[in-house]
């Protein structure tokens, strides 16, 4: 992913695109056609990523070569070493399908340039490691088995890549920003190689693996800069059109840099934001990408890790806008998720396992319902059901629903549907709770309208 730096950068270029009007068109779809394609991916609202590379052997974050300026040479001694001898892809699936996650998207390779999966236009993957696996292969036919949906995140940024040429984020323009330093590096450089290296290892990873359900490429920063990288610099028109060729049914995300384009991206990624930041989101297709520490990658210790509280709101903003939420697990070189990650997926699993309903095939609720206080509201417009998030358990177990009288035919608590006693009063109604909090950190309620 993008480092923090670039962020404002990545929710700018969201936010223009969501601003954007009178776009080009790259295809034909209709409106009609890109709901039903999407509508799985809608439903679910929930998915894993999953950042694993080189780097987690570094454990000291995914961006190491940028942040200490590293060599190909200095770096060398992590791809000598990578043998992931606990890596079983089927323990990550149902961590993941335990914690009520719908699908997952793995990076096959990141900015790096290291390929987790066996490409035969490089040296430079796993199968020349010690671990001598194709470990995408292992992912996607465990993943499958257990009923979710499968995803590849792809880099765009090479830092191996001898024809990748230098950029504002290539690890060796860090501390030399001259324009003598680019042309140093980019002397002999041949971006024309790369960008037929980049379509040739996109083909590999939408024509070997069966059905691709989401595909993630990232990222492209500051148009029109000399050092920066846009959709030109990725000739990314005819490669989004060959991955749709190719996988037709796939779902692609917004960073090729083709936001003059209505249908250069299938949705928008505002990555690593505050939930309240994410109310401008209301309305549009987006996935907003998390990480339960401040890392996408593997980081021994970084100690910043949200709090199931804030992972709970992460989730619940997120449908309460009508959007998706991503969450990363960066494992470590062994190929396990540590402890911190298990905690925090358990954490979800047991929430998740009593108020899913509030979640999947849920948006933001009809603007006649407001928003009682100390809570958020999620809708399912199939079933007609509105879930009441209590952020604010009443000490005296009474809660006002402003302007509700005469919308509600039942209450109950979602985690027991056991039932909640109610009673209008002017044009209001006030739900009557019982002293003791349900146990969950977040409690649902359940109105059937």
């Amino acid at each position: 992913m993008i480092r923090k730096i670039s962020i404002a950068l990545m929710v700018l270029i969201c936010s223009a695109s969501i601003a954007s009007a009178q776009k080009k068109r790259i295809g034909n779809e209709t409106a009609a056609q890109k709901k039903k394609r999407m509508e799985w991916w809608t439903d679910a609202r929930f998915g894993m990523f999953i950042h694993w590379g080189l780097y987690s052997l570094g454990a000291r974050h995914e961006w190491l070569k940028h942040n200490e300026h590293m060599t190909n040479e200095e770096y060398e001694k992590y791809f000598k070493r990578f043998d992931p001898d606990h890596f079983d892809p089927h323990k990550w699936a149902r961590a993941a399908k335990a914690a009520g996650m719908k699908y997952a998207v793995l990076t096959t390779k990141h900015h790096e340039g290291f390929c987790l999966f066996d490409s035969k236009y490089t040296d430079y993957k796993a199968m020349n490691t010690p671990a001598h696996r194709d470990l995408v292969k292992e992912y996607v036919q465990a993943f499958r088995e257990e009923g979710l949906k499968v995803g590849f995140y792809y880099s765009l940024l090479d830092w191996h890549h001898p024809d990748y040429t230098a950029d504002s984020a290539y690890p060796l323009t860090q501390v030399d920003t001259s324009q003598a330093n680019y042309d140093r590096i980019n002397k002999g450089r041949d971006m024309n190689k790369y960008r037929e290296y980049l379509r040739n290892q996109v083909r590999e990873l939408m024509t070997n693996y069966g059905k691709i359900d989401i595909l993630w490429l990232d990222w492209s920063w500051d148009k029109g800069s000399r050092h920066g990288k846009w959709g030109k610099d990725w000739d990314a028109v005819n490669l989004l059109k060959m991955v749709r060729q190719l996988q037709p049914g796939i779902i692609v995300n917004n960073r090729l840099g083709l936001y003059e384009y209505s249908d250069g991206g299938d949705f928008e990624t505002p990555e690593q934001i505050g939930t309240k930041e994410l109310d401008k989101y209301r309305g549009h297709t987006f996935e907003t990408c998390q990480t339960f520490s401040g890392s996408w990658g593997y980081y021994r210790d970084e100690n910043t890790w949200k709090t199931h509280r804030q992972l709970l709101d992460l989730l619940i903003s997120s449908v309460s806008n009508g959007g998706n939420l991503i969450l990363n697990v960066g494992p470590t070189a062994r190929g396990e998720f540590d402890y911190r990650a298990t905690n925090a997926l358990d954490s979800m699993a047991y929430w998740m396992h009593a108020n899913s309903q509030a979640i999947y095939d849920c948006t933001y609720a009809p603007s006649s319902y407001k928003v009682p206080e100390g809570t958020k509201l999620t809708y399912n417009p199939k079933t007609k059901k509105l879930y009441i998030m209590l952020y604010d358990y009443p000490a005296d177990g009474r809660l006002k629903l402003p302007g509700y009288a005469g919308k509600v035919k039942y209450a109950q608590f979602l985690n027991d549907y056991s039932e909640l006693k109610y009673s209008d009063n002017g044009g209001d109604t006030e739900l009557k709770l019982p002293k003791m909090k349900p146990p969950y950190d977040i409690p649902v309620v359940e109105l059937d309208l």
